[in-house]
């Protein structure tokens, strides 16, 4: 193998290591809730509880999470934070993941690999 090879897949580990970081962040349910609430447009902390039915102090622990990760921006609105989403392709994100589970993920519901990771 020639080191320009090695270069490369080193890179692409790189790449699949950052992807795979991003959907282990994705992959907790609360974090996944508040990302869904914030697709119809910028929301206060209370706001999200109200929408996803979290605790006020699990939603902000979540929300300095996705924050940190550059998922979510908090924007001061007189004295309370309104938190968006980062970037639109968030959300297309998340519509393709619906269409995926629609289609040919379906089977996703019943994989015993994927138990316990959130509820329904």
């Amino acid at each position: 193998m020639s080191s320009e090879t090695g270069i490369l897949q080193q890179a692409d580990a790189q790449v699949v290591e950052l992807r795979a970081k991003l959907f282990r962040g994705l992959a907790d349910f609360s974090r996944m809730s508040i990302l869904a609430a914030l697709r119809d447009g910028p929301l206060s902390v209370g706001e999200i509880v109200g929408a996803t039915g979290l605790s006020q102090s699990n939603a902000s622990n979540h929300l300095r999470c996705l924050s940190e990760c550059g998922l979510v921006v908090g924007e001061p609105d007189g004295r309370f934070v309104r938190y968006r989403l980062s970037d639109p392709r968030l959300d297309e994100l998340m519509r393709l993941a619906d269409d995926l589970l629609a289609g040919t993920a379906r089977g996703v519901d019943s994989c015993e690999n994927f138990k316990g990771t959130g509820t329904v």
